[in-house]
């Protein structure tokens, strides 16, 4: 086993034993991948003021996302398919962070279950909705995560219509995946992988095969799917979802001055400045960039957070500088994932912390509740 000392390593070792077109998925942008590169690139721009001479004892990181406390100010994104990276993805990125203090997010698009996630951690939860055409299948889904004691609704509001992902496209990533001759050689050579599928029953969209009408198999579940992307959703839509849902509601796909404004008089208790990871409209902002100027709009009204090229507790540190009061991690996740199941989500999340605890000290606090712009070289960031 190599030593494991940064996320990059993670992923390198998620590449060699996760099989192609699910690796390529979840580390891939749309189009040229511009704004997906930009995501991780802003960030080290971004430089440091190095303070010395400052006691550095009884650090903390903790903190609270919508009342919840956390370890840190991270939690699990929403991330589809995150059960073929690893058999049972979802339930042991759940229980990875529910010993490490932080929140999970699970998405519409996962392999395992709301249920499977409520039966196998004791920690509240949080799920991520995509809004589609069938309203009364929405109004089934929202009731289940009620059932199974979610805490949070995230709903995303970017994916009205989908991305072209050239890679997606290439390797044949399709539900149910396209057995290529190339994928079948690509497959062969991941023993691990296919072990661990052997061993779970667990290989399908489980919130909605089994659960929304018509669809009863990977291929009535394509087709419904290809239609049920509502590309009508608007603000009165996230009306609906806040009457039926009730709870705490996190807005995820926020990337622009106005559309915070309106998320802000949703009566939303959070948004997420996103870009979907890259994934959706190439050539937009990263996520880094738009930070600033909807903060100081709205982060006096709404907790503000971010997501798009988190690599590291330093790149944490960084968002939390610039106004955000949390951030959503997802293919730091997948990576640990892909390369050493739930142990591997442990230590991408161990190596995150460490990495954030450390970095403050060096910028001269103790208490991430008293880190502000003052820790970042003036002129190395973007500013409203």
């Amino acid at each position: 086993m190599p030593v494991i000392t940064n996320i990059e390593d993670l992923r390198v070792l998620a590449e060699k034993r996760v099989p192609r077109m699910f690796y390529d998925y979840a580390d891939s942008g749309s189009w040229t991948e511009g704004t997906y590169r930009a995501n991780e690139t802003d960030f080290h721009k971004i430089k440091l003021r190095q303070r010395v001479a400052v006691n550095m004892e009884n650090r903390t990181t903790a903190t609270q996302m919508v009342g919840i406390d956390t370890k840190m100010p991270v939690c699990i994104a929403p991330v589809g398919l995150t059960g073929m990276q690893h058999a049972d993805g979802e339930m042991h990125a759940a229980m990875a962070a529910k010993k490490f203090g932080i929140p999970f997010t699970l998405s519409t698009m996962s392999i395992c279950s709301i249920e499977d996630i409520a039966a196998h951690t004791q920690a509240p939860f949080w799920f991520q909705l995509y809004m589609m055409r069938d309203r009364e299948a929405m109004a089934r889904m929202i009731d289940r995560c009620k059932a199974a004691n979610v805490s949070a609704m995230v709903l995303t509001l970017d994916l009205q219509v989908i991305g072209q992902r050239h890679k997606d496209l290439k390797n044949g990533l399709t539900a149910p995946p396209r057995p290529t001759i190339a994928n079948i050689i690509n497959l062969m050579t991941k023993p691990r992988w296919c072990l661990g599928m052997a061993g779970t029953k667990r290989h399908t969209f489980g919130n909605l095969v089994g659960h929304v009408k018509a669809v009863t198999n990977m291929k009535s579940l394509a087709s419904w799917t290809n239609e049920q992307f509502d590309p009508t959703l608007n603000w009165e839509d996230i009306a609906w979802v806040k009457k039926q849902w009730g709870g705490k509601l996190i807005l995820k796909g926020i990337m622009d001055v106005e559309d915070a404004k309106l998320a802000v008089a949703s009566g939303a208790d959070a948004i997420v400045v996103s870009n979907h990871g890259g994934r959706q409209l190439d050539g937009a902002q990263s996520s880094i960039e738009a930070l600033p100027a909807i903060v100081a709009a709205v982060g006096d009204q709404i907790e503000v957070w971010m997501d798009g090229g988190i690599r590291s507790g330093q790149d944490v540190l960084k968002a939390w500088a610039l106004g955000a009061k949390g951030v959503m991690i997802g293919r730091a996740m997948v990576y640990g994932l892909g390369a050493m199941g739930e142990e591997g989500v442990t230590k991408a999340l161990q190596i995150i912390h460490k990495e954030l605890d450390v970095t403050m000290a060096f910028c001269g606090h103790t208490n991430i509740q008293n880190v502000d712009a003052n820790i970042l070289l003036p002129g190395t960031f973007p500013t409203a």
